[in-house]
């Protein structure tokens, strides 16, 4: 069952820590309670397991059983609401106007709540059509709930601690859907709509960072092949439409939903999350695509008592869908990240399903403001306001990111719930590991591992230009490649021996789009370009390892290149064959890391250097790249000696974040 532990707020690290090696479900931090000298941690488990946690750590004053749910606001103390909100609404320190930005692309927003008007100011609210106005005109409020998660998480817990928050980032939104009484819009215009709307608040604040986050899918259309409106996103991301054809001329982040399963009352009919494909545009290449998890299993209401929540905590929401369906070798691992989506509640005969119930679902902002301030909130539109709030968040904390490496830095810091590691312990095929990747992503990211590394975790990260392609004497070749020297404290890694380490590579770039029908059956006429990385293997010396990857500066008289052996990959290299940003962990012993201490970053081919006639083959485009080393089963103090090592190497662009 669900545990409250109340946790020394000196000691929570060493409880976190001791809790997710004993395959514990730990809350994320929006449904942690915060108080002067202790933070309430929800913890999933068994009875044993937390006995030993109060035992072997010393950093829990109390253990009492997880109570808190959106009804206690939206049933129980209803009438005291709106003193719940004005309270959060005064501690909360509310930001300028020169912090990053949630840009919305929704129904609109109701300005004249307490927890949204201090972030969002009229001038920030935009509609494609002006006679639809700026106000939220849906009748659930959908903009408003949106607005409300963008911006403060999931309520239950700030509204019920004594926390003073600290806003770093504010609201912006875009009204892309019709009120009632005007035409609805074309599909097949969805495209043409979203870049316009992207236009609006770069116009009325030019120079303000921001993330843009959608929920809106075409209904029951499939992601499984590129269309106008996924290639139109990705062609807003990348910037192809700029004026400025620099290297460094505008990205933009998008951050979308892969879509919904539609409610039904039998379960049977909604049972199999893999036959509801994600819906288009969550396969566009360049955005960070959301799917749903859930936590929520503790059904509150007394009319369902006899009720359970139909997800166990961990698994897939039941709202979410999954690419199961979509053609592997043509389409991106998508979603990348899920996150809280809330759960369904099912029968005790498990025949049917009924959605929305407060306990199962997050707490949000009501359009409704002075009737019912708070009202439940679900599904993956709740999942991809979390997305966006983070990546807002991650601005404001490293404002000289760029949007490739925010987004690199929410994939890599991902992980996956003991849940989902359970299935994926349960196979050892790289194509089902694949396919599971298709249902769960890379994991549920967090915010406080994306920012900063913990002793035995840490991230090296680069942003970096290359030129995929050069001319030469008429001929299109290869161009830039990058060679990293990964700063290993040897003596240390040496020192562990066995002990298993984990080393976690991600590279995110934009890809300027080329839809066709042709790039539906192969992925390489889609991309301008694309980049993988190698490994230096273990017993391979660094001649042999540049000689092998770097195929074009070989010279005739070179000793043959030695392929030695590559296994460790979780993934492997064989299961990248589309998308733009990619992630693999390999897992071996530390000695054995030691020697595996460069990475070759390289092009592989796109529209770029086979569409010669259209003039791109000299472009320049950027990557991000994040290696971060783990090692889960010991305590070992990795920062200092891997931040002498990397001295030198940040004048070359590769830095240390601590």
């Amino acid at each position: 069952m669900w545990w409250a532990l109340w946790c020394f707020k000196d000691h929570l690290q060493r409880v976190e820590d001791l809790a997710f090696r004993l395959g514990l479900t730990i809350g994320p931090d929006d449904t942690r309670l915060q108080f002067p000298e202790v933070i309430v941690l929800p913890v999933y488990g068994r009875r044993a397991a937390i006995e030993l946690l109060l035992f072997s750590t010393g950093g829990i004053a109390e253990i009492r059983r997880a109570t808190d749910t959106p009804t206690v606001f939206t049933d129980e103390l209803s009438g005291m609401a709106n003193a719940f909100v004005d309270d959060l609404a005064e501690r909360i320190t509310w930001p300028g106007r020169e912090v990053p930005a949630v840009c919305l692309l929704d129904t609109g927003i109701n300005r004249g709540h307490p927890l949204i008007e201090p972030a969002l100011t009229p001038g920030d609210m935009h509609a494609v059509v002006s006679s639809w106005g700026v106000d939220d005109h849906s009748e659930i409020g959908h903009g408003s709930g949106m607005a409300g998660v963008a911006l403060h998480g999931d309520l239950t817990a700030p509204l019920g601690d004594t926390s003073r928050p600290t806003m770093a980032h504010r609201l912006e939104s875009v009204k892309i859907l019709p009120p009632d009484g005007f035409e609805p819009n074309d599909p097949f215009s969805y495209g043409a709509i979203t870049t316009s709307a992207a236009a609006l608040p770069e116009i009325a604040a030019p120079d303000r960072a921001r993330v843009y986050c959608m929920a809106v899918t075409n209904e029951n259309r499939s992601g499984a092949e590129p269309t106008g409106w996924s290639a139109a996103l990705d062609q807003i991301s990348s910037g192809a439409d700029a004026v400025d054809e620099g290297p460094d001329h505008v990205r933009r982040l998008f951050v979308q939903a892969i879509g919904n399963i539609g409610d039904n009352s039998r379960a049977e009919k909604i049972a199999d999350g893999d036959a509801f494909p994600g819906e288009d545009p969550a396969q566009a290449w360049n955005v960070l695509t959301v799917g749903g998890t859930t936590l929520k299993s503790d059904i509150a209401e007394r009319a369902y008592r006899d009720w359970s929540g139909w997800s166990r905590p961990g698994d897939r929401s039941p709202y979410s869908r999954t690419t199961a369906l979509w053609r592997s070798s043509q389409s991106p691992i998508k979603p990348e990240i899920v996150l809280e989506a809330g759960n369904r509640a099912l029968s005790r005969s498990g025949a049917e399903a009924l959605s929305g119930l407060p306990s199962l679902s997050l707490l949000t902002t009501s359009k409704a403001v002075g009737i019912h301030p708070v009202a439940p909130f679900w599904a993956t539109s709740a999942a991809t306001a979390q997305a966006a709030r983070m990546a807002a968040r991650v601005m404001a904390e490293y404002p000289g990111y760029w949007p490739e490496m925010v987004r690199a830095l929410m994939v890599h810091s991902a992980r996956w719930t003991p849940h989902m590691l359970a299935e994926f312990d349960g196979t050892s095929a790289k194509l089902e590991r694949k396919n599971l990747a298709r249902k769960y992503g890379y994991g549920v990211p967090e915010l406080r591992r994306a920012l900063a590394s913990a002793r035995d975790d840490l991230a090296l990260v680069a942003q970096r230009h290359i030129q995929p392609f050069r001319t030469e004497n008429s001929n299109v070749r290869f161009g830039d490649a990058h060679v990293y020297r990964l700063p290993w404290p040897r003596s240390i890694l040496e020192s562990l021996g066995d002990e298993r380490v984990r080393l976690k590579v991600t590279r995110s770039y934009f890809v300027e789009p080329n839809p066709s029908f042709a790039s539906a059956i192969d992925p390489a006429r889609y991309q301008a370009f694309g980049l993988r990385f190698d490994l230096k293997r273990a017993r391979e010396t660094d001649g042999n390892f540049l000689r092998r990857v770097n195929k074009d500066d070989r010279v005739e008289d070179d000793p043959r290149p030695i392929n030695e052996d590559n296994d460790g990959w979780f993934f492997g290299p064989k299961s990248i064959s589309a998308g733009s940003i990619h992630t693999d962990i390999w897992e071996g012993s530390a000695v054995e890391l030691v020697e595996r201490d460069l990475l070759y970053v390289y092009p592989i081919s796109g529209w770029w250097r086979e569409r010669k006639a259209l003039g791109r083959v000299e472009s320049k485009a950027r990557y991000a790249l994040v290696v971060g080393i783990e090692t889960p089963d010991v305590d070992v103090d990795l920062i200092t000696p891997i931040a002498i090592e990397a001295a030198a190497l940040v004048a070359s662009g590769v830095s240390i974040e601590v």
